[in-house]
């Protein structure tokens, strides 16, 4: 099979790709190209689900193993959770680009700009996850040893058909509510004495901060392309696709790093569910 040499080529072959290392050397070769200056290419509908391995098995949140930081079993449990949510932040970077970035055009924005920052994204989810799999494998085990849930995915393919919905709730959301609890892991881990661990999830930290920024700034402009103000409209898709609440505590300082204001969220943070 050749090479990609379009961006959105690129992206496809990432989704279309199931094992884990196959994936990631995917991904770093889509922000190579990123870097080169590859164009966009012709237009690819993304696939209805990317390409997983058959591990690891896929089970209720629920049935998920319990996390614990005072055994190496305990925190191997946990950093299998975190390789997960990155390696399903890979393919959540690279749909963005391939499904969104010809809606962007459509809206009077730049769909190059944009799928650029997601293949870019795309190619440091792909690190993290390199990076969170090399620990694990310090640990005796790999990706795949331990039952994980859906729930990522899940929330990508409520949103498939709007992009500001997307941008509302994987990096605003979900990537936003990594910033909350990491400093905690961090912090967990540290009192443990496993600073191998924590100088891997302090580079995932740094990062994600500048991936929730991008999701900010792509959410802002497109919402001002529709008219809408961007408060409002994150509280409105917010109550519509996001099933719980967010969540207090929150990482403030984090977030205004990453643009969110205190007055973005936190109204949404109050709200009582019915």
């Amino acid at each position: 099979m050749s090479e990609p040499e379009t961006l959105f080529a690129a992206a496809a072959a990432v989704l279309e790709t199931a094992a884990p290392d196959a994936k990631v050397a995917a991904a770093l070769k889509a922000d190579e190209l990123r870097r080169a200056g590859a164009p966009l290419g012709a237009a690819h509908p993304p696939p209805d689900r990317p390409a997983r391995p058959g591990a690891p098995p896929l089970v209720p949140p629920g049935d998920t193993p319990r996390r614990r930081f005072g055994s190496p079993e305990g925190r191997a449990i946990l950093l299998h959770a975190i390789a997960h949510i990155e390696f399903n932040a890979i393919d959540l970077a690279f749909d963005m680009a391939l499904r969104f970035a010809p809606a962007m055009a459509e809206e009077g924005l730049d769909a190059d700009a944009f799928a650029a920052d997601w293949v870019r994204i795309g190619g440091e989810e792909a690190r993290h996850f390199r990076m969170v799999d090399a620990r694990l494998a310090e640990l005796e085990c790999r990706y795949g040893d331990f039952p994980a849930h859906d729930g990522l995915w899940e929330a990508a393919e409520t949103t498939r058909h709007d992009a500001l919905a997307r941008l509302a709730l994987a990096p605003l959301i979900l990537e936003a509510r990594g910033l909350d609890v990491t400093p905690e892991m961090i912090k967990r881990l540290k009192a443990v004495g496993d600073e191998r661990s924590v100088s891997v999830l302090e580079v995932i930290y740094r990062e994600e901060v500048g991936h929730v920024a991008c999701g900010k700034r792509w959410f802002d402009a497109l919402a001002a392309a529709r008219g809408l103000e961007p408060e409002a409209a994150f509280r409105d898709l917010t109550r519509r696709y996001f099933p719980g609440r967010l969540k207090p505590p929150f990482n403030h300082e984090a977030r205004a790093n990453a643009g969110l204001s205190r007055e973005f969220y936190e109204p949404i943070g109050n709200e009582t569910r019915v």
